[in-house]
């Protein structure tokens, strides 16, 4: 992607412009809300209205470019499921799951194991109207019960009510690539004594801005959890750097389930540091992410750290993060790209070149890296 822009241009998008009227009636807003609404906005968000993954929209992810990305995280799953003890009923829901790729893969994948597409009662958490149409398009051939959910709240609701088994007794594994980089976190600046939050306003441009200050919103620094989470990003700020503060306290909707193991794959650092993560995407180049309101992907690095930090506080166990290159490495996708290439001779370099991309050393293969999560009562998961 281009990374080269014009940091000056705003175009006047329907959110730009109901942004603004907001801002001049109720004053600037934090960047994680500016961030939030231009991906959730009921009317103009960006998840709300696009379909924009793959060659022809905005950006292209792991699963599109290879079916063995999908097919190692479903077998990856599967032997998860058989660390369970092989359950005859259990979740199986994916985060953020695009066009529908990946989980057509792994349900590819996983028909060699008995039982498991038999037990999985399969749930994908999507607030894309558009999206959902084409993911419905791509598992309508699937054999397996797929149902699409608001909120983690759906599944529970949807098993109690049933009466399939107590909510905490069903087993449940959760997916997600690329779904961390699009919660947004709050931003702040490093003062040399202090942390300011970073918000975005309206110049006498009449355009969208960054502004520093501390507007009405809740000031967290005197939160002592997020105090102490913001001293490690602290370490490293100089004077003027933006510090980000990634709020995971979803991870908390685990705990419904007594036996819970998660797999996230997604862009960011291992370490905390600080630095402005926050970017925009549209028609697979980079822009300044106060450009187009509501029709760009606007995204962050995932901080890791946060996220073990977060799950282990909520009694979870964290395996990671190691990078993409590793742990596909550590399932077999040297192994797999041969078998296929050797079954499909006419797509050998395809398959080849898909390979090679998602394990880049200095690319996908790096900058991605993923992070298992599991309850105490389960083994080590596979691939860390």
């Amino acid at each position: 992607m281009s990374s080269s822009y014009d940091p000056e241009e705003r175009r006047e998008t329907p959110l730009a412009l109901k942004l603004k009227a907001r801002i001049r009636a109720d004053g600037p807003i934090s960047v994680d809300e500016y961030m939030r609404c231009c991906l959730y906005d009921r009317e103009h968000g960006y998840y709300t209205t696009q379909t924009a993954i793959g060659r022809s929209g905005d950006f292209i992810t792991a699963p599109e470019i290879s079916q063995i990305f999908g097919e190692l995280v479903g077998l990856w799953c599967a032997v998860v499921w058989q660390q369970m003890g092989s359950p005859k009923e259990f979740n199986l829901i994916e985060f953020g799951p695009g066009r529908g790729t990946m989980m057509r893969d792994m349900m590819r994948a996983t028909k060699i194991v008995p039982g498991f597409l038999d037990g999985a009662r399969v749930y994908l958490k999507d607030i894309s109207k558009p999206l959902r149409g084409v993911q419905r398009a791509t598992l309508d051939q699937a054999n397996a019960r797929v149902e699409w959910i608001w909120s983690i709240v759906d599944v529970i609701s949807k098993g109690t009510e049933r009466g399939l088994a107590p909510r905490r007794g069903i087993p449940t594994i959760i997916v997600g690539n690329e779904y961390l980089d699009c919660l947004p976190p709050m931003q702040f600046v490093w003062t040399g004594g202090t942390l300011i939050t970073r918000f975005v306003d309206i110049d006498d441009r009449d355009r969208l801005v960054f502004r520093i200050g501390n507007p009405s919103s809740p000031w967290p620094w005197n939160i002592p959890q997020i105090k102490r989470d913001l001293i490690d990003h602290i370490f490293s700020a100089k004077l003027g750097d933006v510090v980000e503060y990634g709020n995971h306290s979803w991870l908390g909707d685990f705990l419904n389930w007594q036996t819970c193991a998660a797999l996230f794959i997604d862009y960011g650092h291992e370490l905390p540091h600080a630095g402005d993560t926050l970017q925009a995407v549209r028609n697979h180049a980079y822009e300044h992410p106060l450009t187009s309101p509501g029709e760009a992907d606007v995204t962050t690095q995932v901080d890791f750290t946060s996220v073990a930090r977060e799950a282990i506080r909520k009694s979870m166990v964290a395996h990671g993060p190691v990078t993409q290159a590793e742990f596909l490495g550590r399932l077999g996708i040297a192994e797999r790209a041969s078998r296929l290439m050797a079954a499909n001779p006419a797509k050998a370099a395809e398959i080849e070149a898909g390979v090679a991309r998602l394990m880049a050393p200095n690319g996908m293969g790096t900058r991605f890296k993923a992070i298992g999560l599991r309850s105490r009562q389960l083994p080590p998961l596979p691939g860390f």
